[in-house]
């Protein structure tokens, strides 16, 4: 378990928080897989998401998405709508996974 979230090592994450970037990642594909179509969560899992990059500025974790998401997904029929809004919601509980997993209060 990781000691105290230290915004400074955030920025070397791979080499300082990776087990629990892992764990975050994994508790929201979870979630969400048990929650949505889990072909469409494992589209944006392994198209999608592979390619992002978990953030911490300013006291708040974000998640930068890749150029084009939508393009990324291929083989899995979705319209844009549902698309947009899983991938949303994804994200969201990546982010709210990023704060459980390494114990920073969301900012309010």
């Amino acid at each position: 378990m990781a000691d105290e979230f230290d915004p400074e090592k955030f920025e070397d994450k791979y080499v300082h928080y990776f087990q629990e970037l892992q764990r975050a990642y994994k508790n929201a594909f979870n979630y969400m897989n048990d929650r949505h179509d889990s072909e469409l969560i494992h589209g944006i899992d392994q198209m999608v998401l592979n390619e992002s990059e978990p953030m911490y500025e300013d006291g708040e974790f974000y998640v930068e998405l890749p150029e084009n998401p939508r393009e990324r997904l291929q083989g899995v029929l979705v319209d844009d709508e549902t698309f947009e809004e899983t991938l949303a919601a994804y994200v969201e509980q990546i982010e709210s996974e990023l704060y459980r997993t390494l114990r920073v209060d969301p900012p309010e």
